[in-house]
C-alpha cells in the first residue's frame, strides 16, 4: 500500500516572493534616504537676504554654480572656462523653457559674477534666478537653512 506523492504529472509553478519583495523594500528605503541628500548639490556659502522663495523641485531648471575657488559648475558638472561656459548655455537656449539660477559663494568677487552674467546674457537666456538663503536669525525655530531664489 503506497501512497502518490508527486501527483505525477504535475508541474509546480509556485514562485516565492517573499525575498524578492524584501529587497525591493530594502531598495525604497535605501533611495528615500539617499534621495535628499543628492539633492544638497554643491558646497557654497550662499549670500543671505530676508526675501527668498523656495527653488522648484521640477527638472526644468539648471544651476550654475561659481565656487570661491574660481570653479564654475553647470549641474555638477565642471566648467573648464568661459568658452565652454557659453557653449553648454546654448545648449540651454535651444530648451525654451529651462529656466537657469545663478548661485555664487559670497566670497567670489562681484566682478567674476558680472563676467558670468555677462555670458549669461551674450547667449540670450532671458530666465536667471540667483540663489540666496535667509540668515539664520530669520529663519523659524528648529529649521535648518533654506535655500532660496531671487529672480531678475
Amino acid at each position: 500500500m503506497g501512497a502518490n506523492v508527486g501527483g505525477g504529472n504535475k508541474f509546480v509553478s509556485d514562485i516565492n516572493v517573499t525575498p524578492f519583495v524584501d529587497v525591493m523594500l530594502v531598495l525604497l528605503i535605501i533611495f528615500m534616504v539617499a534621495t535628499p541628500m543628492m539633492s544638497q548639490g554643491l558646497d557654497v556659502d550662499l549670500p543671505q537676504t530676508k526675501q527668498v522663495e523656495v527653488l522648484p523641485t521640477d527638472a526644468d531648471h539648471m544651476v550654475l554654480t561659481v565656487r570661491n575657488d574660481g570653479k564654475i559648475y553647470l549641474d555638477e558638472y565642471a566648467v573648464d572656462n568661459m568658452e565652454d561656459l557659453e557653449g553648454y548655455l546654448q545648449r540651454l537656449v535651444k530648451e525654451k523653457n529651462k529656466t537657469l539660477f545663478l548661485q555664487a559663494d559670497k566670497a567670489v568677487p562681484y566682478g567674476t559674477v558680472v563676467e558670468v552674467m555677462g555670458h549669461i546674457k551674450a547667449v540670450g537666456i532671458e530666465k536667471l534666478g540667483i540663489i540666496a538663503e535667509k540668515p539664520e536669525d530669520a529663519a523659524p525655530a528648529g529649521s535648518n537653512r533654506s535655500q532660496g531664489r531671487r529672480s531678475r
